[in-house]
């Protein structure tokens, strides 16, 4: 078998992207809105150059139980719907006040403020709408009412949304490594382990490589916190695309400032393999996966 160093990423990932942009674009131009204001928006959030780490994580997982990719572009759509909409509000003035995202102007900046909580909300609301909408084959009823659910729980108050909420709260305070873990397990690492088991939905999964696919997705959601700390202290803005040392600004917990540099990096590099062995039973198809948890804890932005 090849190790996951033997595959080759980037086109994979390329064709990940450009298979969940085009289907996004169809779902979004199709959207009616009364407000041409508000569906701009919409799209301004969701086109403006994001890496599609969640999709490509649904498409990963179908593929690594033997589905394909069409038959899970509707979930990942509704994935990086649901990320989209959780940036524009952490963006605004209330939350962390950025004014960048992915180098460009944030959605309340280009827009307004009052636009761009509308555009997070109608984006959340969309995503929904699109799970229950899809005529893909692989979209039966109890598919669609199982990743409603999933995706519900990993965005609300026992997901990202109280992960924020505790993010929020802990601001000037010391963490111990514990909590700093639960804050980010719930902000972070909930919609990516929404993103890995509904694509196992998808592929119809057992019990037993469900709970791999689970193992697996709570590794790499805390490993890409732990990079995200990381990259705040050794990157620059240019090459994040948001304002380096916000997290020193806003006086946040983080894994270097608890751990010190060095030891944060070895954390990162700890639960790739912590993920990596989560998938010593699956196949070669599982490839894209392995080789998506070397990205996360490798990437430069």
């Amino acid at each position: 078998m090849q190790t996951p160093f033997e595959f080759d990423l980037p086109p994979y990932l390329q064709q990940c992207q450009d298979a969940v942009d085009t289907r996004l674009e169809y779902w979004l131009i199709e959207q009616p809105s009364i407000s041409q204001n508000l569906a701009e928006a919409m799209r301004y959030a969701t086109f403006n150059g994001g890496k599609r780490v969640r999709p490509i994580l649904v498409f990963a997982a179908a593929e690594a139980l033997g589905a394909n990719k069409n038959q899970a572009v509707d979930a990942a759509c509704a994935l990086e719907m649901v990320h989209a909409y959780s940036l524009v509000h952490d963006d605004l003035p209330a939350m962390d006040n950025d004014d960048l995202r992915r180098g460009k102007p944030t959605c309340h900046i280009a827009f307004d403020e009052a636009t761009a909580i509308l555009a997070g909300d109608s984006l959340q609301c969309f995503a929904f709408e699109v799970l229950t909408e899809s005529d893909l084959p692989a979209m039966t009823d109890n598919i669609k009412l199982a990743m409603i659910r999933t995706l519900a729980k990993a965005s609300g108050t026992i997901g990202m949304a109280g992960g924020q909420a505790l993010d929020l709260a802990s601001e000037g305070k010391q963490l111990t490594l514990e909590e700093l873990e639960t804050v980010h397990r719930h902000k972070t690492g909930c919609l990516i382990r929404a993103s890995v088991a509904m694509g196992g939905m998808i592929a119809q999964g057992n019990e037993q490589q469900m709970h791999a696919l689970d193992e697996y997705a709570d590794a790499i959601g805390l490993a890409f916190q732990v990079q995200d700390d990381i990259l705040d202290i050794i990157s620059d803005t240019e090459t994040l695309g948001k304002q380096q040392g916000a997290d020193i600004a806003l006086n946040k917990a983080t894994y270097p400032n608890i751990l010190g540099l060095d030891a944060a990096k070895l954390l990162a590099q700890d639960l790739n393999h912590k993920a990596q062995n989560a998938l010593t039973s699956f196949d070669e198809k599982a490839l894209p996966l392995r080789a998506l948890a070397n990205y996360i804890v490798s990437r430069s932005h």
